[in-house]
């Protein structure tokens, strides 16, 4: 039997997919802590995009609801993500000062999340990474909210960077920890 066709190849197969990805996130985080306003108007303008495309999904989607509520709430809550995209992408520089505030609430809830999962995998080798990053995402959640206003234009760059960087760097830890436990 080959090494390709063992039963643990497609396993192996996606740990070195999962090192790519890991990989990827820790230079996107690094690149976006170098240029911390650049990456907040690039996550603005993201945001904007997808709120927008949100928007529009959403008014289609209102043609194939079957009762006036339906219609009606879809065709409201359509207009309200494409008026709140197309303010992002027109006005990313005051757009950051409200996604400072969510990305607040994101950390927090991704942090909450994690240490519940951490708990639920908590005997496993190689767990406590993800304590850690969930410890670091609550930390950024405390940051943002002490910092804002004041630090909007450059504190959703840097943060988002070190919890990509942090991602990434849990990520390959948790990796190789699989690959080391695979090979022996």
């Amino acid at each position: 039997m080959s090494a390709a066709s063992t039963p643990l190849a497609p396993v192996r197969h996606a740990l070195g997919w999962s090192i790519v990805m890991a990989i990827l996130l820790t230079v996107a985080g690094i690149a976006a802590i170098l240029v911390p306003l650049v990456s907040g108007v690039a996550i603005a303008l993201i945001v904007g995009w997808f709120f927008t495309i949100a928007g529009v999904l959403h008014l289609l989607f209102a043609w194939k609801t079957h009762t006036t509520s339906g219609v009606l709430f879809e065709i409201l809550l359509g207009f309200l993500y494409i008026f709140s995209g197309l303010y992002l992408l027109f006005h990313p520089i005051v757009g950051l000062v409200s996604l400072t505030i969510f990305l607040a609430g994101y950390f927090l809830f991704k942090g909450v999340v994690q240490i519940v999962h951490f708990f639920r995998i908590q005997p496993r080798h190689g767990s406590w990474w993800l304590l850690f990053d969930a410890i670091i995402s609550i930390v950024l959640a405390v940051m943002i909210w002490i910092s804002w206003p004041l630090s909007a234009a450059w504190v959703v760059g840097t943060l988002v960077g070190i919890s990509l960087l942090f991602t990434g760097l849990s990520r390959l830890m948790l990796t190789l920890t699989v690959r080391r436990a695979l090979a022996a």
